[in-house]
């Protein structure tokens, strides 16, 4: 099994069975997994990071629920996709990175509010300094997709795409 295979089947093991789970005993008696697009080895590459000053100050990052919290611009990097450039910026709350993002897929095969990469779970990694792994397969739905009660960090307007990201988590149909 695939790492990618193994680490689905344990969140879906975990949306599904674990207390912590964002899904009320309603949707978990009914889940049969989450919905993924196939494995896109296109959509996973280092990258070269311009990194953004230490002292850069923090920005507050809007919620789903009307919050904000606060997020220091941390670098970004530039990758192109199907013969088009983009970039992305990626953040730090100070215990690790944060890739939210949106993108074309976003409202119809994904989450209409965007996906996240983290560095607390595959997907994202930096591997020198100046330089980090990206898998966007691993790209997730943040937990106010299934329940409006979370709030979650919305993705900066910086890090709205034109492409489609056709990888990671696809949108969690009750």
């Amino acid at each position: 099994m695939s790492e990618l295979a193994h680490f689905r089947q344990q969140i879906d093991d975990f949306m599904g069975h674990h207390p912590q789970s964002p899904l009320d005993n309603k949707q978990q008696a009914a889940f049969k997994g989450l919905p993924y697009f196939a494995q896109n080895d296109d959509l996973v590459f280092e990258a070269d990071v311009e990194r953004f000053s230490a002292m850069e100050p923090a920005m507050d990052m809007e919620t789903s629920t009307g919050e904000t919290r606060p997020f220091r611009r941390w670098g970004r990097f530039t990758f192109t996709i199907n013969g088009q450039a983009a970039s992305l910026t990626i953040y730090s709350d100070g215990h690790g990175l944060f890739l939210p993002f949106r993108d074309a897929t976003n409202g119809r095969e994904t989450y209409g509010a965007g996906r996240y990469l983290d560095s607390q779970r595959p997907g994202l990694e930096q591997v020198l300094a100046n330089k980090i792994r990206v898998d966007f397969n691993f790209a997730y739905n943040p937990y106010c997709a299934y329940q409006e009660s979370y709030s979650c960090p919305l993705p900066p307007r910086e890090n709205w795409l034109k492409i489609p990201i056709y990888a990671g988590e696809k949108d969690f149909v009750q």
